[in-house]
């Protein structure tokens, strides 16, 4: 299984998907979500789910930040901007949540742009073909993917770009 990205251009994200791009939410939030593509994923897969994290985020804020979470996404292609409109799948909260406490779940459950506050940072996009679908309820969090996946999980693939301060 492979997935790639155009929004990652020699091994950087391009600055309109963080914190230097024109469409900030709540808080400061990016929003504008990278669009992805997932090739040769296995013929059994029922779906998928997706995780873009940012484990350099320990040095700045003590723990891996998340920026995006899916679950039971059954098509292979998510476009540009996807997560402000998406209905066919469902979407966890990102970190932005936990550390801008004013942000209810719901309006985090969606993509959370990067802006790494310290120094260059590398992002994960971390693709799961599952022999199921998770049935996880909107906002669901990490660790509820994490586990719900275990024993489920028919291959992986992983795209890194990097964005700076």
């Amino acid at each position: 299984m492979n997935i790639t990205s155009s929004a990652i251009e020699n091994g950087v994200f391009a600055d309109k998907y963080g914190k230097r791009g024109s469409q900030i939410g709540a808080n400061g939030m990016p929003t504008l979500s990278i669009p992805f593509e997932i090739s040769g994923a296995p013929e059994t897969a029922k779906s998928f789910a997706v995780v873009l994290d940012d484990k350099d985020a320990v040095t700045a804020a003590g723990f891996v930040w998340i920026h995006w979470l899916i679950a039971d996404l059954k098509r292979t292609s998510v476009a540009e901007n996807d997560s402000i409109t998406a209905t066919d799948y469902v979407q966890g909260a990102n970190s932005w949540a936990s550390v801008l406490g004013q942000l209810d779940v719901s309006q985090a459950s969606c993509y959370g742009g990067m802006a790494p506050p310290n120094c260059r940072h590398r992002y994960d996009l971390t693709v799961y073909a599952l022999d199921t679908e998770l049935n996880l309820p909107q906002g669901f969090r990490f660790n509820d993917l994490h586990y719900a996946m275990q024993g489920h999980i028919l291959a992986q693939a992983t795209v890194t770009g990097e964005y700076d301060v």
